[in-house]
């Protein structure tokens, strides 16, 4: 009887090990550190396949940074439902986050640190996909504030500036979170909530802060 044959692996499962095994050593040692080797030897496959797949260390790096931020948006905005009041749907986009990065914590490292150090086509990479997520919350921040004081004309710049913060806010809970032992996603977000909710639920209100007004100086002569 003659060999049996073994089934080919597709393409695309292939590299999808190999992207697997890449975060993985990107994550825990660093871009610089990181070896094509120990990213092969991890995938279980030779390091010319590695290359022959995705040419080089910076083309998987980039690819690495793709995949891990497009995975990062999509979680977010499933764990959105519309129909919630703002509040829920700013803890349920929290809690999502809150979730993937701790599931995730080699894939956040390389988007929040790796990515972010090593040069300006992966940080352009990272800021690509942070502007969707600043966008998103600035939409959802807005829609509900226009709608819960029936203001339509409430400035687009004043939330997108609050969104920028909250995103900062959360990306930095994030890396404390995930290097904190005994952190829950829960936890996280319950505290970023208790930071930030006060204030965007004045917002929603028609309450906004305001500074107070400065008074004159003595007049000098």
């Amino acid at each position: 009887m003659g060999a049996v044959k073994t089934k080919r692996m597709p393409r695309a499962v292939r590299e999808q090990q190999m992207l697997d095994a890449a975060v993985r050593i990107f994550g825990q040692r660093g871009y610089m550190a990181a070896s094509m080797d120990e990213i092969a030897e991890l995938a279980g496959v030779s390091k010319p396949l590695v290359y022959l797949y995705l040419n080089s260390k910076e083309d998987l790096f980039t690819a690495c940074i793709r995949r891990e931020a497009a995975a990062l948006v999509e979680a977010i905005r499933a764990g959105v439902r519309r129909d919630l009041p703002a509040d829920r749907q700013l803890w349920e986009g929290l809690g999502a986050f809150f979730t993937h990065t701790g599931e995730n914590p080699d894939a956040w490292s390389v988007l929040h640190l790796q990515a972010r150090t090593h040069g300006e086509p992966f940080a352009a990479e990272v800021t690509a996909m942070r502007e969707e997520i600043v966008a998103f919350v600035t939409q959802l921040i807005l829609a509900a504030a226009r709608e819960a004081h029936r203001d339509p004309d409430l400035p687009e710049r004043e939330v997108a500036g609050l969104a920028e913060a909250l995103v900062g806010a959360a990306e930095s809970l994030a890396a404390w979170a995930n290097a904190t032992p005994g952190v829950t996603a829960r936890q996280a977000a319950a505290t970023l909530m208790n930071f930030a909710w006060a204030g965007l639920g004045d917002l929603m209100a028609g309450r906004p802060w305001a500074p107070p007004e400065e008074q004159p100086g003595p007049h000098t002569g």
